[in-house]
């Protein structure tokens, strides 16, 4: 028969070998946890980790740390955290492209879509808000439309990125209007406003907390939200169904972790994060600008990226959105 031997030497090495995953979790963090936003400042994957890391900060006696690392729409930044020890010490926050539709857009991609995460918490919603350069005339939906179909393919609106679901969300509008509208892609949102701002494109279909400061500021005019009724923050702006075209449209934001990171930790993630998203000083400041702040379990948030695979695929497939 054939034994195996331990010396004392190897036995604090197999002590911790055999550590259960909730005795792991319990000891986390010891060190600084990293939030990876795979686009630039300024847009909303980088304003919701910056709010509620303060807050996971003080909860886990640990540095939370955000940093950027964007491009290819979101892939660079996510393939950094897919490639990631699962350990929760490197997370992502990220709307839905990089954990959900960008398989649907990209030729090959830099890891599976389907198998490299764990999904963790749903931060936050968005609908998004048409916007206009203030030089052009346009004061309605119905204004731009028009405009659109008496010079095809002239009118030009910006997005973060191909694929990105500003650009999803211009690509369904023109699908309903049959309008042809030229798009631009950004290396983010905030490029794209700016450029609004200064009317070097016409047009964007935005989420509303990227672009409420420059509404609020009278530096671009909103012309119609896509949403199913008026919001709060902009009582006087009509919704495009009431403005006779039947366009409605958001965007989810949320965190994850590589796959594999220990249950335990997935659960506590969400739980704190639900917290931060609660609290008035976080939750508040989002619904100020647009945005519904989120929270739940990672169930509830894995439940919504395989809906939202289901809705947006045949949009991208039938608009032939592709990207390199």
């Amino acid at each position: 028969m054939t034994g195996v031997r331990f010396t004392r030497r190897a036995m604090p090495g197999v002590a911790a070998a055999f550590l259960s995953a909730p005795a792991l979790a319990q000891a986390w963090p010891t060190r600084p946890v990293r939030i990876v936003a795979p686009f630039p400042p300024g847009g909303m994957v980088d304003l919701l980790p910056r709010l509620v890391a303060p807050t996971l900060s003080a909860r886990l006696g640990q540095p939370v740390v955000v940093e950027n690392r964007a491009g290819a729409n979101g892939n660079i930044g996510a393939e950094v955290v897919a490639k990631a020890a699962p350990d929760g010490y490197t997370l992502l926050a990220t709307s839905l492209g990089p954990i959900a539709t960008n398989q649907f857009i990209y030729a090959t991609m830099p890891y599976d879509t389907d198998t490299a995460f764990a999904p963790i918490v749903l931060l936050a919603r968005t609908p998004k808000v048409m916007c206009v350069a203030n030089a052009r005339p346009w004061r309605s939906v119905q204004d731009v439309i028009a405009a659109a179909k008496e010079r095809p393919g002239v009118l030009s609106a910006g997005s973060a990125g191909a694929g990105s679901s500003l650009h999803i969300a211009l690509e369904l509008f023109k699908r309903l209007t049959g309008t042809d509208i030229q798009h631009v892609p950004y290396r983010g949102a905030a490029p794209a406003v700016t450029d609004l701002v200064s009317g070097r494109i016409d047009l964007v279909i935005d989420n509303l907390p990227n672009i409420m400061a420059q509404i609020a500021g009278g530096q671009v005019r909103p012309v119609g939200m896509a949403t199913e009724r008026r919001v709060p923050q902009l009582p006087d702006l009509p919704t495009m169904r009431e403005q006779g075209v039947d366009f409605l449209f958001g965007t989810a934001f949320g965190l994850a972790a590589p796959a594999g990171t220990p249950d335990a930790i997935v659960a506590r993630l969400a739980s704190l994060t639900t917290e931060a998203l609660r609290e008035p000083a976080v939750g508040g400041r989002l619904t100020e600008q647009g945005a519904q702040p989120g929270g739940g379990t990672p169930a509830d948030f894995a439940a919504l990226i395989a809906r939202e695979k289901a809705t947006q695929a045949p949009i991208i497939r039938a608009a032939n959105i592709r990207a390199e």
